[in-house]
Protein backbone atom coordinates (compact mmCIF):
# COMPACT_ATOMS: atom_id res chain seq x y z
CA UNK A 1 0.00 0.00 0.00
CA UNK A 2 1.19 3.45 -0.47
CA UNK A 3 -0.11 6.91 1.14
CA UNK A 4 -2.69 8.62 -1.30
CA UNK A 5 -3.73 11.67 -0.05
CA UNK A 6 -4.53 13.99 2.77
CA UNK A 7 -7.64 15.60 2.77
CA UNK A 8 -9.65 17.73 6.02
CA UNK A 9 -6.85 16.33 8.21
CA UNK A 10 -7.41 12.55 7.41
CA UNK A 11 -4.53 10.30 5.78
CA UNK A 12 -5.96 7.81 3.00
CA UNK A 13 -3.86 4.81 1.79
CA UNK A 14 -4.44 3.55 -1.61
CA UNK A 15 -4.04 -0.54 -1.72
CA UNK A 16 -2.17 -1.70 -4.95
CA UNK A 17 -3.21 -5.03 -5.40
CA UNK A 18 -7.04 -4.15 -5.54
CA UNK A 19 -6.91 -0.55 -6.06
CA UNK A 20 -9.33 0.36 -2.94
CA UNK A 21 -8.91 4.12 -1.38
CA UNK A 22 -9.01 3.69 2.85
CA UNK A 23 -9.00 5.95 5.85
CA UNK A 24 -6.09 5.41 7.90
CA UNK A 25 -7.29 3.42 10.75
CA UNK A 26 -6.48 5.99 13.07
CA UNK A 27 -9.25 8.23 11.75
CA UNK A 28 -12.15 5.75 11.94
CA UNK A 29 -15.31 6.94 13.81
CA UNK A 30 -16.03 5.31 17.43
CA UNK A 31 -19.40 3.52 17.19
CA UNK A 32 -20.93 6.10 19.14
CA UNK A 33 -20.25 8.54 16.30
CA UNK A 34 -21.50 6.14 13.75
CA UNK A 35 -24.62 5.41 15.72
CA UNK A 36 -25.61 9.29 15.65
CA UNK A 37 -24.61 9.63 11.86
CA UNK A 38 -26.87 6.38 11.11
CA UNK A 39 -29.52 7.85 12.96
CA UNK A 40 -29.21 10.87 10.55
CA UNK A 41 -30.02 8.84 7.35
CA UNK A 42 -33.98 9.34 6.21
CA UNK A 43 -34.31 5.58 4.81
CA UNK A 44 -38.18 4.93 5.46
CA UNK A 45 -38.91 1.70 4.61
CA UNK A 46 -42.28 2.91 2.60
CA UNK A 47 -40.59 5.83 1.11
CA UNK A 48 -41.16 5.51 -2.47
CA UNK A 49 -37.78 7.55 -3.71
CA UNK A 50 -35.80 5.33 -1.07
CA UNK A 51 -37.39 1.82 -2.73
CA UNK A 52 -36.44 3.55 -6.38
CA UNK A 53 -32.72 3.44 -4.95
CA UNK A 54 -32.72 0.18 -3.83
CA UNK A 55 -34.26 -0.73 -6.70
CA UNK A 56 -31.13 -0.24 -8.61
CA UNK A 57 -29.63 -3.49 -6.74
CA UNK A 58 -33.10 -5.41 -5.80
CA UNK A 59 -34.05 -5.56 -9.91
CA UNK A 60 -31.26 -7.42 -11.26
CA UNK A 61 -30.66 -9.63 -7.99
CA UNK A 62 -34.28 -10.61 -8.60
CA UNK A 63 -34.02 -11.66 -12.16
CA UNK A 64 -31.38 -13.89 -10.77
CA UNK A 65 -32.56 -15.67 -8.11
CA UNK A 66 -34.80 -19.46 -7.92
CA UNK A 67 -38.47 -18.78 -6.34
CA UNK A 68 -38.79 -18.80 -2.77
CA UNK A 69 -34.50 -18.34 -2.08
CA UNK A 70 -33.37 -17.73 1.19
CA UNK A 71 -31.19 -14.36 2.07
CA UNK A 72 -29.72 -12.62 4.51
CA UNK A 73 -29.61 -8.66 4.45
CA UNK A 74 -26.38 -7.99 6.10
CA UNK A 75 -25.86 -4.20 7.19
CA UNK A 76 -29.25 -3.71 7.03
CA UNK A 77 -29.99 -0.28 9.27
CA UNK A 78 -32.52 0.77 11.18
CA UNK A 79 -35.02 0.44 8.81
CA UNK A 80 -34.81 -2.58 6.44
CA UNK A 81 -36.73 -1.63 3.21
CA UNK A 82 -34.53 -3.69 0.57
CA UNK A 83 -35.30 -6.69 2.87
CA UNK A 84 -39.18 -6.04 2.79
CA UNK A 85 -38.75 -5.44 -0.69
CA UNK A 86 -37.50 -9.04 -1.52
CA UNK A 87 -39.64 -10.87 0.75
CA UNK A 88 -42.93 -9.06 -1.17
CA UNK A 89 -41.12 -11.11 -4.04
CA UNK A 90 -41.22 -14.20 -2.53
CA UNK A 91 -38.35 -14.83 -0.89
CA UNK A 92 -37.00 -15.43 3.09
CA UNK A 93 -34.94 -12.51 4.72
CA UNK A 94 -33.00 -12.43 7.84
CA UNK A 95 -31.39 -9.43 9.16
CA UNK A 96 -28.01 -8.22 10.42
CA UNK A 97 -26.38 -5.06 11.79
CA UNK A 98 -24.12 -4.28 13.98
CA UNK A 99 -25.42 -1.49 15.39
CA UNK A 100 -28.88 -2.27 14.87
CA UNK A 101 -29.79 -5.60 14.39
CA UNK A 102 -27.01 -7.27 16.10
CA UNK A 103 -28.01 -10.98 16.46
CA UNK A 104 -25.43 -13.15 15.72
CA UNK A 105 -27.54 -16.27 15.36
CA UNK A 106 -28.10 -15.02 11.89
CA UNK A 107 -24.42 -15.63 10.75
CA UNK A 108 -24.24 -19.50 12.03
CA UNK A 109 -25.85 -19.95 8.58
CA UNK A 110 -25.33 -20.07 4.53
CA UNK A 111 -27.83 -18.23 2.35
CA UNK A 112 -28.77 -18.64 -1.04
CA UNK A 113 -28.05 -14.01 -1.21
CA UNK A 114 -26.48 -11.93 1.01
CA UNK A 115 -27.22 -7.76 0.14
CA UNK A 116 -24.84 -4.84 1.07
CA UNK A 117 -26.56 -2.02 0.45
CA UNK A 118 -24.41 1.22 1.45
CA UNK A 119 -22.59 -0.68 3.74
CA UNK A 120 -19.34 -1.74 2.26
CA UNK A 121 -17.67 1.40 3.05
CA UNK A 122 -18.22 1.07 6.51
CA UNK A 123 -15.93 -1.57 6.71
CA UNK A 124 -13.20 -1.31 9.36
CA UNK A 125 -11.55 -4.72 8.51
CA UNK A 126 -12.92 -5.19 4.82
CA UNK A 127 -10.90 -7.98 3.79
CA UNK A 128 -12.07 -9.97 7.14
CA UNK A 129 -16.13 -9.27 6.32
CA UNK A 130 -15.55 -9.85 2.90
CA UNK A 131 -14.17 -13.06 3.86
CA UNK A 132 -17.73 -13.36 6.40
CA UNK A 133 -19.86 -12.41 3.48
CA UNK A 134 -18.25 -15.28 1.48
CA UNK A 135 -18.55 -18.04 4.43
CA UNK A 136 -22.09 -17.00 4.29
CA UNK A 137 -23.31 -18.25 0.57
CA UNK A 138 -24.22 -21.54 0.31
CA UNK A 139 -23.16 -22.81 -3.05
CA UNK A 140 -24.55 -20.75 -5.85
CA UNK A 141 -25.66 -17.73 -3.62
CA UNK A 142 -24.98 -14.63 -4.74
CA UNK A 143 -23.35 -11.66 -3.05
CA UNK A 144 -25.26 -8.59 -4.04
CA UNK A 145 -23.12 -4.80 -3.25
CA UNK A 146 -24.25 -1.32 -3.78
CA UNK A 147 -21.60 1.59 -3.09
CA UNK A 148 -20.93 4.43 -4.90
CA UNK A 149 -17.54 3.54 -6.99
CA UNK A 150 -14.95 5.42 -6.89
CA UNK A 151 -13.89 6.91 -10.35
CA UNK A 152 -10.76 9.37 -10.57
CA UNK A 153 -8.85 10.35 -7.99
CA UNK A 154 -8.55 14.16 -8.84
CA UNK A 155 -12.01 14.46 -7.86
CA UNK A 156 -11.62 12.49 -4.50
CA UNK A 157 -11.15 15.37 -2.15
CA UNK A 158 -14.25 17.63 -3.15
CA UNK A 159 -16.03 13.76 -3.24
CA UNK A 160 -19.45 13.87 -1.39
CA UNK A 161 -18.95 10.31 -0.16
CA UNK A 162 -15.72 10.72 0.98
CA UNK A 163 -16.97 13.93 3.21
CA UNK A 164 -19.06 11.00 5.43
CA UNK A 165 -17.35 10.59 8.25
CA UNK A 166 -18.55 7.00 8.55
CA UNK A 167 -17.02 5.68 5.32
CA UNK A 168 -13.83 4.75 5.74
CA UNK A 169 -12.95 2.68 2.16
CA UNK A 170 -13.91 3.40 -0.98
CA UNK A 171 -14.18 0.92 -4.15
CA UNK A 172 -13.41 1.10 -7.87
CA UNK A 173 -15.29 -1.40 -10.35
CA UNK A 174 -11.83 -2.99 -10.17
CA UNK A 175 -11.13 -3.55 -6.60
CA UNK A 176 -15.15 -5.41 -6.10
CA UNK A 177 -13.39 -7.89 -9.11
CA UNK A 178 -10.16 -8.15 -6.96
CA UNK A 179 -12.25 -9.44 -4.06
CA UNK A 180 -14.57 -11.32 -5.97
CA UNK A 181 -11.57 -13.47 -7.64
CA UNK A 182 -9.51 -13.95 -4.46
CA UNK A 183 -13.09 -15.56 -3.04
CA UNK A 184 -13.76 -17.72 -7.02
CA UNK A 185 -16.49 -15.44 -7.30
CA UNK A 186 -17.54 -14.75 -10.96
CA UNK A 187 -18.65 -10.87 -11.16
CA UNK A 188 -20.40 -8.94 -12.90
CA UNK A 189 -21.64 -5.09 -12.82
CA UNK A 190 -24.96 -4.55 -13.81
CA UNK A 191 -25.56 -1.46 -13.34
CA UNK A 192 -23.83 1.46 -11.85
CA UNK A 193 -22.64 1.16 -8.39
CA UNK A 194 -23.66 -2.30 -8.49
CA UNK A 195 -21.93 -5.74 -8.24
CA UNK A 196 -23.24 -9.29 -8.10
CA UNK A 197 -21.03 -11.98 -7.27
CA UNK A 198 -21.76 -15.52 -7.51
CA UNK A 199 -20.22 -18.63 -5.79
CA UNK A 200 -19.83 -21.78 -7.60
CA UNK A 201 -22.51 -24.18 -7.49
CA UNK A 202 -19.81 -27.26 -6.47
CA UNK A 203 -15.53 -26.30 -5.38
CA UNK A 204 -13.89 -25.61 -7.94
Amino acid sequence: MRAFLVADDRLYWRCEACVATFVDPLHHPDPATERACYLTHRNETADPGYRRFLARLADPLLARLAPRSSGLDYGCGPGPALAEMLRDAGHTVALFDPVFHPGAAVLGRRYDFVTCTETVEHFHRPAEEFARLDALLAPGGWLAVMTCFQTDDARFAGWHYRRDPTHVVFYREATLRVLADRHGLDCEIPRKDVALMRKACAPR
